[in-house]
């Protein structure tokens, strides 16, 4: 039987991105094309309670670029994944109605239960038989919610999804350029608090999936350009991460679109996102976290081709 090639889009709080891969019969994947944009559709959600109007438009632009290239490879099946900043705003099912309308993509808004099960899935989705009886922590660090799961194999032991993500806590904390350090420390603590009921002391390694551990991986690389197969897997240990907070946080935004491995785009919210993916690891008592390309847009693509 042929793989089916399968289009899903991410619409997040902070970036849309585009994943096209054949899934075959036995569930394995095949990527085709990766595309990735900051759109930053859930700039002001927490604050207004709605999705700004060029901010919908900048997302839409980027979803129709995708779409074209969904019918370009010759996509036999779509999918397609609204998370936080959706979820949260007033006119959300509007964005939703007109992907599914206007662009005949089959997308959905999924609740943070979903989002943290497709996270998970696609996270682990390429383990071997040793790693399939670890207990794993997988932390997805998004614009506005952040997905703690830890499970063993594909069995699911917890999970939940949190109101922390990179564009709600830089809107709510870091206001000065460069950030003051008092609005860092009180950005940290909003976070730990808000993660300290979910701990756990029983797991055995950690994913960090998504922009921000990826991105920290390729600066800590200094990878230019990105290199998705040297940012796979690459350890992120604890001790790095607090040295590559303290770094970022001390300049200013414009200074950071300037890093090497750092996308410009991500510069205005990588200092929360670091902070948050320490507070994770702090949480579950980890010192080091792999960082993995392998996150919802997988778990998505292997429920969409029926592999899951």
């Amino acid at each position: 039987m042929r793989p089916r090639r399968v289009g899903v889009v991410d619409v997040g709080t902070n970036s849309t991105r585009l994943l096209i891969a054949d899934v075959g019969a036995d569930g394995a994947l095949r990527p085709v094309e990766r595309r990735a944009q900051v759109t930053r559709l859930g700039g002001g959600v927490e604050r207004t309670g709605m999705l700004a109007g060029d901010a919908v438009e900048r997302t839409l632009a980027v979803l129709r670029s995708y779409r074209a290239a969904m019918d370009e490879l010759g996509v036999t099946r779509t999918a397609g994944v609204l998370t936080s900043a959706a979820r949260d705003a007033a006119n959300g099912p509007a964005l939703l109605a007109t992907i599914r309308d206007e662009l005949g993509i089959d997308a959905r808004t999924i609740p943070g239960d979903e989002e943290a099960r497709l996270t998970y899935l696609g996270a682990v989705s390429a383990d071997g038989p040793s790693e399939r009886d670890a207990t794993t922590l997988v932390v997805d660090v998004g614009g506005g919610s952040t997905e703690l799961v830890v499970g063993r194999g594909e069995q699911l032991l917890s999970h939940v999804s949190t109101q922390v993500g990179v564009v709600r806590h830089s809107e709510r904390h870091l206001h000065a350029d460069p950030s003051e350090p008092a609005e860092l420390l009180a950005l940290r603590a909003d976070v730990a608090r808000t993660f300290a009921p979910y701990a756990r002391a029983d797991v055995d390694r950690a994913i960090a999936v998504a922009g921000t551990p990826t991105s920290c991986a390729a600066m800590l690389l200094d990878l230019e350009p990105y290199d998705p197969d040297a940012v796979e897997g690459q350890p992120l240990r604890r001790s790095a991460l607090e040295e590559l907070l303290t770094r970022t946080a001390a300049m200013t935004a414009a200074q950071r679109r300037r890093i090497r491995g750092l996308h410009p785009d991500r510069s205005a919210t990588i200092v929360a996102g670091i902070a948050i993916l320490l507070e994770a690891m702090a949480a579950f008592g980890l010192e080091v976290v792999l960082a993995s390309e392998r996150d919802i847009l997988i778990g998505a693509a292997l429920q969409a081709a029926g592999a899951s």
